[in-house]
């Protein structure tokens, strides 16, 4: 007795149940089981569509996903199975699904299916011409080389079924190698383990440790490509690059994000990194090193502002470029950049929300771009993508690291692309500054760059120009660039002249001298220790900008000259600024004292007080207190007595 809603279905069965579009003997079920391959279906999702009967007679089960679509729809009207087929089948049912299922399949299947739905619509076409389907299908067999068996199997496929749809029922379904050979889990699991590792091993050397296991414990284990098609089915591509490969690696899975920055203009957005130039230099002090440039790139033309280099990728450099880039084209609006030590420093980023480096504390001093309204904006180290700097050095290595003049100072790019002369030559620092910063400009200067403003015509500088002509750009004020440059320790002055010493030079100006002998702080540029120092106070107030006080000839006339102009002008600025105070002589101040010709009158105390003399030695009071602790009526107290008459009436006599 059938059940219902039942799935599952011998070819006995179905025999019995004489369906619409399946044959109705049990021989030609199997028949067509065998052609269409029901034995190793599977579903969308994988799932088996038919397994081993375990009752009488053996042979196999099908699931009702298998049959014919008039079938299917047979089986719901005689109410033996509904839509509960459908989805455990993977929703292969329903038109839709089938023709999903079809897009999926490889060029050769649909092409099948194709040629089928031909064949078949020739033998519509002879029935339409009045010949019976038998004949119809002997002419079409025999002009198509085929058996009438084959027909008549096909056309029992899409009985019931509109011409339109026959396409998805006829595609071949083969699903190939027949019934999946069978490995332990546990040797599986460890062969997964061993091949899916970030240092990369084979997957033959992987089998053939696993095939050595698997024969000492008396296992059989199927061929390497066997194991090796299972492991490209079960296992997704993604898995396995990010195990063998790594985060970054499947992060390059993902196709690059398209940025566009057609809505910005010239200095709303600017990117600073570090790069380590690919050239040995020997530095003034005969050093050789990789100097490190610190650049700041407009996003919007792709033009770089300003630069500078240094030993490493340090906040002073950093805050020096700032003060080139403020001083040149003015305050941007926003700055990208990563969170490295140099550009998250707090003098820099100081009091930024979302600065994510140090130890953030409430009397940390504000940043310099916090201070100046520059919106920070933070993007991951390495990141070119994110970053459009890192496209612009990548063609400084090659623009600019090998040049001619570079030759043999030219490190590489890479520790395995080292150069055949690598290490013979390094250049002068002022050769490599020459050199590189030609370079910078002609980069600037390239026509027919490809990024999206330049469009393949203009250069960084003509596209940054054009937008810098309209844009509203903050410029920067002499107190905005004088807190760009570096902040000095605290110097104290000279306590003579007021003068600065630094690094060795000398600084004055009139202002100083009063303030001589005070502790200042003094702002300047290290780069250009010729140029002038700004001095403020203790609390943070400008006080004076000072010139470099420059050492001069001993016997040169026009210095002395200068020099006697100089002391001239002080001498003719200190007495107006006495002569302003409208002092009196001392003949003028004298008349306006007071008289002291009179006696001072000395006022009369309130009571008089005897005050005993009590010799000259702390012997002398202790004795004294002993004594009057006596009685005095003993011969001892007179004597005593008579003793202090006699020193008392020296002490007169010394008066006198």
């Amino acid at each position: 007795m059938l059940i219902h809603d039942k799935l599952w279905f011998t070819a006995a069965e179905l025999a019995e149940l004489q369906l619409a579009g399946l044959p109705k003997r049990k021989r030609e079920i199997n028949r067509l089981a065998a052609v269409e391959n029901w034995a190793v279906a599977v579903s969308d999702a994988g799932a088996p569509l038919a397994r081993r009967h375990s009752g009488r007679g053996g042979g196999f089960t099908y699931h009702a996903s298998l049959l014919p679509a008039a079938a299917r729809a047979d089986l719901v009207q005689k109410g033996l199975t509904g839509g509960q087929a459908a989805v455990e089948a993977g929703n292969c049912n329903d038109a839709s699904n089938l023709w999903h299922w079809l897009g999926r399949q490889p060029e050769s299947v649909r092409a099948e299916a194709q040629r089928r739905t031909s064949i078949l619509a020739c033998v519509d076409m002879f029935e339409a011409a009045g010949m019976t389907r038998s004949a119809a299908i002997a002419a079409v067999a025999e002009a198509e080389n085929i058996s009438t068996g084959t027909l008549w199997n096909w056309l029992r496929l899409v009985s019931g079924v509109a011409v339109s749809e026959r396409l998805p029922l006829l595609a071949p379904r083969r699903a190939g190698g027949g019934i999946e050979a069978e490995v332990d889990p546990t040797l599986w699991q460890e062969l997964l383990s061993d091949y899916l590792r970030l240092s990369g091993p084979s997957w033959s050397t992987c089998y053939e440790r696993i095939a050595a296991k698997a024969k000492a414990q008396g296992i059989a284990l199927p061929h390497s490509r066997t194991l090796w098609r299972k492991f490209k089915k079960e296992v997704p591509e993604q898995v396995a690059t990010l195990r063998r490969k790594g985060e970054e690696a499947l992060r390059g899975m993902l196709p690059a994000q398209i940025r566009s920055v057609a809505e910005l203009q010239a200095m709303d957005l600017v990117n600073i990194d570090g790069h380590r130039c690919d050239v040995f230099v020997r530095m003034p002090d005969g050093r050789i090193i990789r100097p490190t440039m610190i650049a700041i790139q407009d996003v919007y033309s792709r033009k770089f502002l300003s630069w500078r280099f240094a030993e490493t990728e340090d906040m002073v450099t950093a805050r020096l470029v700032f003060a080139d880039l403020f001083a040149k084209w003015g305050i941007p609006k926003g700055l990208l950049t990563d969170n490295g030590r140099a550009f998250a420093s707090k003098w820099l980023t100081g009091g930024a929300k979302t600065r994510f480096r140090f130890k953030v504390r409430d009397e940390d001093p504000t940043g310099l771009l916090v201070a100046l309204g520059i919106t920070i904006h933070w993007a991951k180290p390495y990141r070119g993508q994110s970053k459009p700097i890192e496209r612009g050095f990548r063609d400084l290595c090659d623009a600019i690291a090998k040049h001619p003049a570079f030759e043999g100072a030219y490190t590489g790019n890479r520790p395995d692309a080292k150069p055949e002369n690598y290490g013979s030559k390094a250049v002068d620092f002022e050769t490599f500054q020459q050199v590189w910063n030609a370079g910078m400009d002609a980069h600037n200067r390239k026509l027919g760059r490809r990024s999206e403003m330049a469009g393949g015509r203009l250069s960084f500088d003509q596209v940054f120009e054009e937008s810098y002509a309209r844009a509203a750009i903050g410029k920067a004020t002499d107190e905005q660039l004088r807190m760009a440059l570096l902040a000095a320790d605290q110097v104290r002055t000279d306590r003579k002249t007021g003068g600065i010493n630094l690094a060795g030079n000398r600084y004055w100006a009139p202002e100083l001298s009063e303030i001589a002998g005070q502790l200042v702080t003094v702002r300047f540029d290290p780069e250009q220790l010729h140029a002038p120092i700004h001095v403020y106070d203790r609390a943070g107030r400008f006080l004076v900008t000072a010139p470099l006080w420059e050492a001069t000839g001993f016997l040169d006339m026009a210095a002395a000259k200068k020099r006697q102009r100089l002391e001239r002008n002080w001498k003719k600025s200190a007495k107006a600024a006495t002569e302003a105070l409208d002092l009196l002589s001392a003949d003028e101040l004298v008349a306006r004292l007071p008289d002291y010709d009179g006696e001072e009158a000395v006022p009369k105390p309130g009571a008089a007080r005897m005050v005993r003399h009590r010799g000259n030695t702390v012997a002398q009071l202790k004795a004294v207190s002993q004594a009057a602790e006596r009685p005095l009526s003993t011969p001892q107290a007179e004597a005593t007595i008579d003793r202090f008459a006699r020193a008392a009436e020296r002490h007169l006599r010394a008066i006198d």
